[in-house]
């Protein structure tokens, strides 16, 4: 057998998108599309049964293929506890739109209307890295619909002028963009070097008021080399004190895969421990910070 072929007969990328859906059906969940309308449709992996007396999550992921590979593994700390959707970001994976429009604030809308289409109105959110940048414009625009907030190396303060004071290991925001979106498998194997802080690139092939205390969490490696840990902490100044900031030791950009149980730990800890039936609206929280 030739081969390229033979390569593409046994993928790892295919075997590995064949192995989380089937992890995901038999953690209770479906595969959706849904027209949004307007040229948008969007992919999302939704609970079969919509339990009512469960809360809701959703899970927002990074730069990558699809959500699964980023949620695959910590998908069961949360399917027994909560009504769990993973969608697909426009762009990625199954979802996509004809329409120009790029920018984050675009993304929250529209996974906003996916949520709504499936007739939830209130949830809990974990964004990381882009979808950081996403769940915050979420939680900015619909603050009354979001319960709990995860921010997790999502770097949301980030300024134009961090690139020149040299905090970052890149140039500038384009240089940065061709690592985070990789095109070739040299760019592939840079944005491993930068995710994680141990690089492992060479083996791939070619809270204002004591009542909002819990409302966001950052999570943050420790040595990440795409949004410096200088971002989480200027992020945690730009919440408040109604945000706790967590910084996992030994762990870069990828702190989801590299540290799973530090991870797994702090979002129980924060998700579950202190989850109540009716948990206070985000919206003073926001209001006061476009004030």
């Amino acid at each position: 057998m030739h081969l390229s072929k033979l390569s593409k007969r046994f993928s790892f990328t295919s075997s590995r998108d064949w192995f989380y859906r089937v992890m995901f059906n038999n953690a209770g969940l479906r595969s959706i599309k849904t027209d949004l309308g307007e040229g948008t449709v969007m992919h999302c992996w939704v609970p079969k049964v919509h339990n009512a007396s469960r809360p809701n999550i959703l899970l927002v992921h990074g730069f990558g293929a699809n959500a699964m590979w980023q949620y695959g593994d910590h998908l069961r700390h949360f399917t027994s506890r909560f009504n769990v959707y993973v969608p697909d970001l426009i762009f990625f994976g199954e979802s996509y739109t004809t329409r120009r429009e790029r920018t984050e604030s675009f993304q929250a809308q529209s996974v906003m209307k996916l949520m709504e289409a499936h007739g939830v109105r209130r949830m809990s959110l974990i964004g990381i890295s882009y979808g950081g940048f996403v769940g915050y414009s979420m939680a900015a625009q619909f603050p009354d619909q979001m319960e709990k907030l995860v921010l997790c190396c999502s770097g949301v303060c980030l300024e134009e002028k961090d690139f020149e004071d040299g905090i970052f290991n890149v140039s500038d925001l384009d240089e940065a963009l061709s690592i985070l979106l990789p095109q070739t498998p040299e760019k592939l194997r840079e944005l491993i070097k930068f995710s994680f802080a141990r690089p492992i690139g060479k083996w791939v092939p070619s809270f204002f008021l004591s009542d909002f205390i819990d409302s966001v969490l950052i999570i943050w490696g420790e040595e990440d080399k795409i949004f410096p840990l200088e971002l989480g902490h200027r992020l945690k100044r730009h919440v408040g004190e109604n945000a706790k900031i967590v910084v996992i030791k030994n762990a870069g950009h990828a702190v989801n895969i590299e540290k799973p149980k530090d991870f797994i730990k702090h979002l129980k800890a924060f998700l579950f421990d202190s989850h109540s039936a009716n948990p206070p609206s985000l919206l003073p929280l926001f209001d006061s910070l476009w004030s």
